[in-house]
């Protein structure tokens, strides 16, 4: 989830400040999330996907690893 919500939030150019005011979360506790030092409960999950204007299994999808350039 770390990484999908840093990428989703830079995508938008949003804030950790930003997003944390829409979310209504402390800052502090969004940059945990994304260092991945905290886990975020469903709750949290949905209410940051809110405010990201995404899907909550955006945030938690896993993507697919990237087949070395050259192989097919």
């Amino acid at each position: 989830m770390a990484i999908n919500l840093r990428r989703i939030r830079h995508a938008k150019k949003i804030t950790q400040e930003e997003l944390a005011e829409s979310a209504g979360l402390s800052a502090r506790y969004v940059g945990a999330i994304e260092r991945a030092d905290v886990s975020a409960s469903v709750s949290v999950l949905g209410r940051i996907a809110e405010a990201l204007h995404v899907d909550p299994a955006d945030l938690i999808h896993r993507s697919a690893p990237k087949a070395p350039a050259g192989s097919l």
